[in-house]
């Protein structure tokens, strides 16, 4: 599975479809210092996506981050909303 991590001069984000959320059933357990939009969250570096590489490690799903850099400027999502409970 290949996944995009972005990064901006001050954070690193995760791009996952809610769906993939939901199927590895920790839509739940994702903070509020992620973004969602439409379909897709962002989960932030520091913990959310520590839980998604747990939840991907137990499924036995290897990943590879392709990584996505904006050395001087902040990312455009950061404008995206918060992720709530569940990402709806």
């Amino acid at each position: 599975m290949k996944l995009f991590y972005y990064q901006d001069p001050g954070h690193g984000w995760v791009k996952v479809s809610n769906n993939l959320l939901n199927k590895l059933s920790i839509n739940d357990k994702i903070s509020s210092y992620s973004y969602m939009r439409k379909d897709y969250a962002y989960l932030e570096e520091d913990c959310d996506v520590g839980i998604l590489f747990d939840a991907l490690e137990k499924k036995g799903i290897k990943c590879e981050l392709i990584s996505k850099v904006s050395r001087n400027r902040s990312s455009k999502i950061r404008s995206y909303d918060r992720y709530q409970n569940g990402g709806y």
